[in-house]
């Protein structure tokens, strides 16, 4: 250990290593990235000005939207910049810092992705109770509980990170620093890593999509017993859009971070990261949107304002 040098910056090899590929791929990372966060701030702008939006499902929406924003830009600008830069180039500490905030903020989506299913179980299932249910300091407990489970994870992984040693190679054969990747570098044993990475993942992961899961069986079997086509399909609306969201979501994450070390196919891996990192914090605002009368109707109001002082 002596005698080898220590990695203090890495690689990033990204998606392409063809210049004018790398133009294009910039571009449309580019056109994701403004579109989730005007999207998104579009979302957040409209819920807090529209009154009648200050309810339990909204301000759940907020923060998703919220999440999603810091989620992307996580990582996506320092792919924008590496996308054009001759060295692409990251410190070591600041690739465990982008790996650190990525944990974080991808746990923190996953469980107010499940406290969003329980509202709408408890909005469909228990009517009458609803507003007791997700009252606002309930809310703010579930989304706090949120925060600081995915804080704790991050934390977790992230100590025993630093406790590698690099030595080379430093080229990561990605876009971003993932912990996954990341650990192929190391010169020491990962074993610890691994074990933590794997044990945490499927014990949050399979918690969060369990709520998530157990609460849309609840859910389906209330609607169906709906006697009216109308009002099945207006409940299956409701939730469609959560649905959509949360497949996604969490199929290529946990397929991303449970497969085998042997499955390393560097396609494969981008593929899932580019969903569930750059994809779904872009399509969030678009299907909550497009899905949600409550939603247009406020923006609607916001544009006509808008136009009124215009």
């Amino acid at each position: 250990m002596e005698n080898q040098t220590t990695v203090t910056e890495f690689i990033l090899l990204g998606l392409s290593s063809d210049p004018q590929m790398q133009i294009f791929l910039f571009l449309v990372s580019l056109v994701i990235y403004l579109i989730t966060l005007a999207g998104n701030i579009v979302i957040m702008v409209v819920i807090r000005a529209d009154s009648h939006l200050h309810i339990p499902m909204y301000f759940l929406l907020f923060h998703l939207s919220f999440v999603d924003i810091c989620y992307s830009s996580a990582t996506v600008p320092n792919t924008l910049m590496d996308l054009l830069a001759e060295h692409k180039t990251i410190s070591v500490n600041g690739c465990i810092t982008q790996m650190f905030f990525f944990f974080l903020l991808a746990v923190t989506e996953a469980f107010i992705l499940s406290v969003m299913a329980y509202d709408r179980y408890a909005a469909i299932c228990d009517t009458l109770r609803y507003m007791e249910r997700m009252s606002t300091r309930i809310c703010v407990q579930l989304v706090s509980g949120a925060w600081a489970i995915g804080f704790f994870h991050a934390l977790l992984n992230t100590v025993f990170t630093f406790k590698l040693h690099f030595c080379g190679p430093s080229q990561i054969s990605h876009f971003s620093c993932e912990l996954p990747p990341l650990l192929q570098l190391s010169c020491t044993d990962t074993f610890t890593n691994q074990l933590v990475l794997l044990t945490s993942t499927v014990i949050l992961g399979s918690s969060s999509f369990l709520f998530s899961l157990i609460s849309y069986i609840h859910i389906i079997s209330t609607i169906l017993r709906i006697r009216f086509v109308e009002g099945r399909q207006k409940a299956f609306s409701t939730c469609s859009s959560h649905l959509i969201v949360v497949g996604l979501f969490y199929l290529t994450g946990f397929l991303q971070y449970t497969k085998p070390s042997s499955v390393s196919s560097v396609v494969l891996v981008e593929i899932f990261s580019i969903q569930y990192s750059i994809l779904t914090p872009m399509l969030n605002p678009i299907i909550y949107s497009l899905k949600n009368k409550e939603v247009k109707t406020g923006l609607g109001k916001m544009l006509g304002k808008l136009k009124f002082l215009m």
